[in-house]
Parts: C-alpha cells; sequence; structure tokens
C-alpha cells in the first residue's frame, strides 16, 4: 500500500499564475521603460529620474524583474510536476521559502499600503491580491513538504 501523501496542485498552479501576471506587467513597463506595473500606483518622473540615476536602467531593472518573475512561475510549476520533483527536497524547501520571503515581502507591503496606507499609494483591492498571493506562496510550501515527505518505514 502506498503511503505516500499527495498535496494540493492548485496552490501552485495559483502562485504560477500571479507570478506569470507579475512578468508581464513588468515586461510592459520594460518595454516602454516605465517604472511600476500596469494598474498600480503611479511613479512619478522625480522618482523615475531618480531610479534611472542613483540605481540602474529602468528598462533593464523591468526585464530582470519580468524574468524573475517567470523563473518564480516556473519554480511553482516544478513542485507539482515530475520533473520539478527530481529536484532535492531541502534545496526545493530552501527555494520557496527565498520566493516566500522575495515575493511575500512586496505582497506584504501592497496589503499593508492598501489597507492601512504607508504611502506607496496601493488600493485595498491590491492589499486582497497581495494577502492572497501569500497564503498561496504559504501553502505551496506547505503541500509541498507534506507530498514530498518520507513515509514512515
Amino acid at each position: 500500500m502506498d503511503d505516500h501523501v499527495r498535496g494540493r496542485r492548485w496552490p501552485a498552479y495559483g502562485v504560477a499564475a500571479l507570478f506569470l501576471a507579475y512578468a508581464v506587467g513588468k515586461a510592459v513597463f520594460a518595454a516602454e521603460s516605465r517604472l511600476g506595473f500596469p494598474g498600480g500606483p503611479v511613479v512619478s518622473a522625480a522618482e523615475h529620474e531618480s531610479y534611472a540615476r542613483d540605481v540602474m536602467d529602468v528598462a533593464t531593472a523591468q526585464w530582470s524583474a519580468a524574468a524573475s518573475g517567470l523563473l518564480a512561475a516556473c519554480l511553482a510549476v516544478a513542485t507539482v510536476t515530475r520533473p520539478g520533483r527530481r529536484v532535492p527536497r531541502p534545496l526545493m524547501l530552501l527555494v520557496l521559502v527565498g520566493m516566500l520571503l522575495a515575493g511575500g515581502s512586496g505582497a506584504l507591503i501592497m496589503a499593508v499600503d492598501g489597507f492601512v496606507g504607508i504611502g506607496v499609494g496601493w488600493q485595498w483591492y491590491h492589499g486582497l491580491v497581495g494577502l492572497v498571493a501569500i497564503g498561496l506562496l504559504l501553502e505551496t510550501i506547505r503541500s509541498y513538504a507534506k507530498s514530498t515527505r518520507r513515509a514512515p518505514a
């Protein structure tokens, strides 16, 4: 009898969809050399100039963000596919925690600003998306950890 516990797949697909949407939004703004995200707070011209002068080229930053979103989407799907299950469990869990810290911090900022207001400009509906993203990331990690643990001998 197989005691292997099958994890839920839908959280990973949800995370992948969110990161793909993020990647597409960043690619759109990269093509226009604009900071920000479609549907998000407007970045002022002064902020844009400051970023371009002090940090890096705006298009390069946005293309890098788009690439990271695409990579995160692929990693989320890897947690529920056979090729992804070949990745050593500790490594995949470490990568997933890194995704939670990176993506979750941005989602947390959206949520806090959307509900409390810290001056970024996210609205309440962005806050909801942030909370959903954090929940999906947490459930993806939990589901992966549960479905890949060894059955007791």
